[in-house]
């Protein structure tokens, strides 16, 4: 950085060069070593100085300049000058408050001050190169991108996009995907993070975004608007179902996103490697979607809880392992993909549960069969249900008058509080209907289950091993049971399976 003519040519060639290599903006890098040598002028001639650094472009040298204010008393040498020694050395017609600066010999700065200038530079060309590739893709957050793996780092991985590098975080992994350095990746961009300490772009394969993208490569129809993806939910490498629409009344949706022998969902299928894909069609009548996202269950009828937004969904006995799937996969999906809560049960529990439920309200006092049915109708299932009810509810129901409704509640109230007292005197624990006699279990453990809400398959084969912890009197070795109980069902009563079955 002397003032020498090869030293000016060296200067401007590396700036050229970075510029050119890095694809940085010349005046960021002449800002990057102004502020270099500024940084080391500093260190040498000491921090208290008025000093300011400029790259000279006609003869191609940072120039470091040191300024003094012209004072009548000089209190600060550093940054002061009397009026006499600013006229003899500077300017014989300077006055008091102007600004005199000179050049500082730069040769002088030394080998310890010229590598914190290497270093400021670094760090500059560095901050510029991550602006330069933030510009450049911060708008190209869900597009695709192929890479190849360079690295694991900490669970991520790292891979290189071309110009720069991207991370695929441990979160937005499929599990069971295993690469090696070298290996072909796609990936969709998921967001760029300019504060990340290492590389700014962050990939995903497990978003169900990316998911729909693959689809809108591989079906057209898609990309041109034809057919819309309304829904995607995903359990990453495992199973996946997509619900779509056609715009066009002649288009199959289904068909198309499956292609000539399926060739359309077998290119997706192959870049999950192999996670199974469900295809549905969609329609705004939520119960018959839900049907729908529960195959290939077929669903005998359900039952719609608007207040709790939840279903009950009811499936013949020998449908109910395909309606809840594997580790609950297939209910777990559906309910997401609908944005329902689900709870599938079995014909022959819900017909059962149906007449244990008409049989207590037909035992309240002076109520008719009649009006036991309208109160099954509306959702209720016990004494005790009605007798917690608001009156306003109750006076909704047709044919309930405003005394019928006293009446009812009274009637309701006293026969609860006498079930319960009957129980509680026996020691009777209120028996529920559940399926959960299709498991091995013992008769004990099924109480417990029962008595601590998990009254269904469902509810034991989507539960956390922590949730059956916390179950009174269940070890490890009781949810060992549990869990061998439930897979044991799922491969007795489930069909081989076939793939791509569900379309």
């Amino acid at each position: 950085m002397a003032s020498s003519s090869s030293s000016s040519f060296d200067l401007e060639a590396l700036l050229g060069q970075i510029g050119r290599d890095k694809g940085i903006d010349r005046k960021v890098l002449i800002e990057a070593v102004e502020s270099a040598m500024l940084s080391a002028g500093r260190k040498h001639f000491g921090h208290n100085l008025n000093l300011e650094c400029k790259y000279n472009e006609e003869s191609g040298e940072i120039e470091v300049m040191q300024f003094k204010v012209v004072v009548g008393e000089v209190q600060d040498p550093g940054t002061q000058i009397s009026i006499e020694e600013s006229r003899r050395d500077y300017d014989p017609e300077a006055m008091e408050g102007d600004e005199l600066g000179k050049k500082l010999d730069t040769s002088v700065l030394g080998r310890i001050a010229a590598q914190t200038a290497k270093q400021v530079i670094i760090q500059k060309v560095r901050d510029a190169e991550r602006g330069v590739i933030y510009e450049e893709y911060k708008n190209t957050k869900g597009e695709l991108i192929n890479g190849i793996v360079q690295r694991y780092d900490r669970g991520s991985i790292v891979v290189n996009l071309g110009r720069t590098e991207g991370v695929i975080p441990k979160r937005e992994q499929i599990a069971r995907e295993r690469y090696r350095q070298g290996d072909r990746v796609r990936c969709m961009i998921l967001d760029i993070d300019r504060s990340a300490r290492g590389p700014q772009i962050i990939l995903t394969r497990s978003h169900p975004d990316f998911l729909k993208k693959l689809f809108a490569v591989e079906v057209p129809e898609i990309a041109e608007n034809v057919i819309e993806i309304k829904g995607v939910a995903r359990e990453p490498g495992e199973r996946a179902k997509i619900a779509v629409a056609s715009n066009d009344s002649s288009v199959d949706p289904v068909g198309a996103c499956v292609g000539i022998k399926g060739s359309r969902v077998q290119a997706v299928v192959q870049e999950l490697r192999g996670e199974r894909i469900d295809i549905i069609t969609w329609t705004s009548d939520d119960p018959s979607f839900v049907a729908r996202a529960l195959s290939p269950a077929e669903v005998a009828r359900v039952v719609v809880d608007e207040d709790a937004h939840s279903m009950e969904v009811i499936v013949a006995d020998d449908q109910l392992s395909l309606a809840i799937g594997r580790r609950g996969q297939n209910v777990k999906l559906a309910s997401k993909l609908s944005g329902w809560r689900l709870d599938v049960r079995s014909v022959s529990v819900a017909e059962e549960s149906a007449k244990r439920a008409r049989a207590a309200l037909e035992a309240i006092p002076g109520l008719s069969f009649t009006d036991a049915e309208m109160l099954f109708q509306d959702g209720y299932r016990s004494a005790r249900d009605v007798a917690d009810a608001a009156l306003d509810d109750l006076n909704e129901i047709e044919g309930f008058t405003q005394e019928k409704v006293a009446e009812v509640l009274k009637s309701a109230r006293d026969l609860a509080d006498k079930l319960e007292n009957e129980a509680a005197e026996k020691g009777v624990v209120e028996s529920v209907v559940t399926d959960l006699d299709k498991l091995a279990l013992s008769s004990v453990l099924k109480e417990k289950l029962v008595a601590h809400g998990f009254s269904t398959i469902q509810s034991l084969v989507v539960a956390e091993y922590e949730q059956l912890r916390a179950v009174e009197g269940v070890g490890d070795l009781e949810v060992d049971t549990i869990k061998q109980a439930t897979d044991s069902f799922f491969r007795a009563s489930m069909p081989p399976r076939l793939p791509m079955q569900d379309r």
